[in-house]
């Protein structure tokens, strides 16, 4: 395999560096004419990610290299990375509940999936000990449902209510890990989109041709707008996204209503309901050094509004994470293993230039194996930084 391509979780990928997402959308058709069928495709503002789910010849993928290369599109592998959660617990019981709360399906024995390989995939470790303090590290799960049917959900899987808002009501598993579930609004401007902190809808389609159609037509209104949207291909549909809070741009409303009229215009309709969004919060005592340590160590950006400690995938193909003041004085708590961590699969030969970032930014090295190395930061939240297969 060219080293274009790197296996990720949900499958090989590659990355090509673009100036436009109109240079996504011909790299989609490209696609398609070389293989007769799509995989998953992401376009963004600053590239397209190209992701086989099943395994794939080596003779295909060069191919396609080669028609990036055509289209002027340039091959990064630093740009690849994947970003998924692993919880630890002491009883498999606690599974259930992951899966309906976020509304996954099994990808196997250990794992849970996005049924559209959007967002992060949950893995489940063996606990021997029980952790009985809250974790640090939280997820926050927004889908298009009301906050009365999420209750019902999470109450359904086994899960417990620890906090009930008018907003959104923080949901555990039988071993403590919160949930904070939050339900969509509609967005009165477009009917087929959903406010899930970020504007999103989905469109079911039949066939190839029916997609590239779709995603030529996007492509143009958002090059046209200025205003980037993730566009993101499926075999069976195409999700768009403006990204966490970016609904609020004044390009937006137009934007959507317009990308709305075109795949009206193609005899779509929106199934808004398969998507939903997930972030993941840190809480700390010093939140600059924290911050500071996963900015540094994921490639991520900052950012830059007040009162807001985002950070972000700057290609926009992972989650946000956001920061949260912690009480100095709960000490149990802070010395306390967390029970949910990360772990960043990287191209092997990027994982050194990860654990110098850990060392340079503060961080300390807790274990280390052939191609897998455990990092935590100043207040003992962990990383396992893994390295892909080429």
């Amino acid at each position: 395999m060219s080293r274009d391509w790197w296996d990720l979780p949900f499958g090989t990928s590659a990355w090509f560096g673009a100036t436009s997402q109109s240079a996504g959308a011909a790299l989609v058709g490209r696609i398609h004419e070389l293989t007769g069928g799509l995989p998953d495709v992401n376009l963004r503002d600053r590239g397209v990610q190209v992701r086989f789910r099943d395994p794939v010849e080596d003779a295909t993928t060069s191919a396609i290299s080669v028609a990036a290369q055509e289209l002027g599109l340039v091959a990064d592998p630093s740009g690849l990375q994947a970003l998924q959660v692993r919880v630890d617990a002491q009883d498999d019981a606690v599974v259930p509940f992951w899966r309906a709360v976020l509304g996954y399906e099994a990808r196997d024995a250990d794992g849970l999936v996005d049924p559209l390989r959007r967002d992060p995939g949950f893995v489940f470790g063996r606990l021997d000990e029980a952790r009985p303090l809250r974790n640090r590290v939280h997820v926050d799960v927004v889908r298009p449902w009301t906050l009365a049917g999420a209750r019902e959900t999470a109450d359904a899987a086994g899960g417990r209510e620890a906090f009930a808002g008018d907003y959104y009501s923080t949901v555990a598993d039988a071993e403590g890990n919160e949930v904070d579930i939050v339900g969509g609004e509609d967005f009165d401007d477009a009917a087929d989109w959903r406010l899930l902190f970020g504007g999103m809808t989905f469109y079911p389609t039949t066939s190839p041709a029916q997609t590239i159609d779709l995603v030529t037509a996007v492509a143009g209104l958002v090059d046209e707008s200025g205003m980037p949207l993730m566009v993101d291909v499926r075999p069976d549909g195409v999700a768009l996204d403006t990204g966490k809070d970016l609904w609020e741009d004044d390009r937006f409303a137009d934007l959507a209503r317009r990308t709305q009229a075109a795949a009206h215009d193609l005899g779509l309709s929106a199934e808004p309901s398969r998507l939903r969004f997930v972030q993941f919060g840190i809480d700390a005592v010093d939140v600059p050094t924290v911050r500071a340590f996963w900015q540094h160590v994921l490639g991520y950006d900052a950012d830059t509004r007040a009162h807001v400690s985002d950070i972000y995938d700057p290609r926009w193909l992972n989650p946000p994470l956001f920061f949260q003041q912690m009480d100095a004085a709960d000490e149990a708590r802070r010395r306390q293993r967390n029970r949910i961590c990360f772990e960043l699969v990287v191209p092997s030969d990027g994982l050194d230039e990860r654990l110098e970032a850990v060392a340079a930014i503060g961080g300390r090295v807790v274990q280390q194996a052939a191609g897998r190395s455990t990092v935590a930061d100043s207040e003992n939240n962990e990383l396992d930084l893994v390295a892909a297969r080429v």
